[in-house]
């Protein structure tokens, strides 16, 4: 890749879903400009495992892929039951009954901090990603859910803000695994 950047046909290296040890070794090979990783209100293994760190200290942009946790934030899936009998997502561990009920207690407090600065679940998702200075990239079918997204780029967020969100979802709160199989995840 780093010959490719040298002959012009590429301006930029990114990596997904790497850990700090292969950031740091590709690094030394060539500047990494972002890596893209999941990360959520919901999903924080990227800081629980120093990652981010690595990336702040290399000057690595993150851009967060899944920042609503697959849809989970946005509230629309009320139950484990409410996902098609095809979607991916119920073999999800996240997504399994028991994990999707702890996870739901978690978002009903999420959702009074939305509800008392007028915004969404989501909006404020994203915001907490945008105010910490990180690249959400949320997925939609709709133009209203476009234009809700494009409105949380307005929405400030105080350290209080990012204080209480961390008392109701505090760093290392089991929320359950982004895959059935993580074993090729943050290598």
């Amino acid at each position: 890749m780093a010959e490719l950047v040298k002959e012009g046909k590429l301006r930029y290296i990114g990596l997904s879903e790497v850990g700090s040890k292969t950031i740091r070794k590709a690094h030394k090979v060539h500047p990494i400009t972002a890596v893209e990783s999941e990360y959520s209100l919901i999903e924080r293994q990227i800081e629980e495992l120093g990652i981010l760190d690595t990336m702040k200290e290399l000057g690595i942009s993150l851009v967060s892929y899944s920042p609503l946790s697959r849809g989970f934030i946005s509230g629309t899936i009320k139950s484990h039951n409410n996902l098609d009998a095809d979607d991916w997502r119920r073999w999800m561990p996240r997504f399994q009954e028991e994990q999707f009920n702890k996870n739901m207690e978690l978002l009903n407090e999420v959702k009074k901090v939305a509800e008392e600065k007028n915004i969404t679940p989501s909006q404020l998702a994203l915001a907490w990603i945008l105010n910490k200075g990180h690249v959400p990239i949320p997925g939609t079918k709709r133009v209203k859910y476009v234009e809700e997204n494009i409105a949380s780029t307005d929405i400030e967020l105080s350290q209080d803000d990012f204080d209480r969100l961390d008392r109701i979802i505090p760093l290392g709160t089991p929320t359950g695994d982004r895959y059935v199989n993580m074993s090729h995840v943050n290598l």
